[in-house]
């Protein structure tokens, strides 16, 4: 069972190389730091849209190594896969999707409504937050059932796929989406993003367009030892992404469009890649870090 592995912090590791600001490295052997202080980028919310995927281009060609979380239920997917296909070097995770959060923009179970209906609204499409999904009652073998099929299309997709995480937290929210979840992961050989003693950060999100640049390096000297992991939301701020309005209950953006291309903005930053460089911060990508702990290191965070 996952929640009873040890996390492996200490001790020699066949590691992945840690990959400094400059670009993307294929993984080599080298042990871990304990005194090194790295840092994943998990960008969320891939095939969500063309406005998003767009933004993840220009991030992903920075050369800051980012790891990319796709979500296989959104009609832009297929545009994320062709996109990663272009960039091997990237991380892929697979972003666990049972909410359909905007509003005039909604998107439903890869498996259909009529196979899994307890996970979907009157009009076929998947809850706005966790909190509707979970007072529908969803039948937990159709849980299962979704969760196993999003796996499975991107498997097909052709990708290298490395670990699963979960969009707006409603996998892991639950006890019993959860038990789902680990379960699956196993199975199928995957890492869980916060199952490597990764410690999230992400306050960016909440700062003002503006002020993005200034919390995310403000984060940078924050940052403690070992594994640090911080999730960001980009996006273009065009007609397309600023039509969206967020329906979740819980914690939704004024202005989404500008907040998620300020996010995107201060990880392009001049200031961003000079605190990673004042403060020696490693950078490394969900695929290096399986590499470097092994995915029997797993274990479920505290909380």
């Amino acid at each position: 069972m996952l929640r009873s592995l040890a996390l492996l912090l200490c001790g020699p590791l066949l590691s992945a190389t840690p990959t400094d600001v400059t670009g993307q490295r294929e993984t080599s052997t080298h042990p871990a730091s304990p005194e090194q202080v790295y840092l994943i980028i998990r960008s969320d919310d891939a095939g969500m849209s063309h406005s998003v995927n767009m933004a993840l281009e220009k991030l992903i060609e920075t050369g800051l190594p980012v790891s990319v979380s796709v979500m296989f239920p959104t009609p832009w997917y297929q545009e994320t896969v062709e996109m990663l296909k272009r960039h091997p070097n990237v991380a892929v995770g697979i972003h666990l999707t049972l909410n359909s959060e905007w509003k005039n923009y909604r998107w439903g179970p890869v498996l259909g409504r009529t196979a899994v209906p307890s996970l979907v609204d009157a009009n076929g499409y998947f809850f706005p937050s966790a909190e509707a999904l979970h007072q529908n009652h969803p039948d937990l073998k159709e849980v299962e059932k979704e969760l196993r099929a999003q796996i499975e299309r991107a498997r097909g997709s052709g990708l290298k796929i490395d670990y699963v995480d979960y969009h707006m937290g409603t996998v892991v929210r639950y006890p019993e989406f959860r038990e789902i979840a680990e379960r699956l992961a196993k199975e199928y050989g995957l890492g869980m993003s916060q199952y490597f003693g990764d410690l999230r950060h992400d306050s960016q999100y909440e700062a003002a367009p503006r002020d993005k640049t200034d919390s995310l390096v403000a984060m940078i000297d924050r940052l403690k030892p070992r594994f640090n992991l911080v999730i960001t939301h980009v996006g273009i701020d065009d007609a397309e992404l600023g039509a969206l309005v967020d329906m979740n209950t819980s914690g939704p953006l004024s202005d989404m469009s500008k907040n998620r291309q300020g996010e995107l903005d201060a990880l392009m930053s001049p200031r961003f890649r000079d605190a990673l460089k004042a403060r020696n911060i490693q950078l490394l990508t969900y695929r290096q870090l399986i590499v470097m702990q092994g995915l029997n290191s797993m274990r479920r965070p505290e909380g």
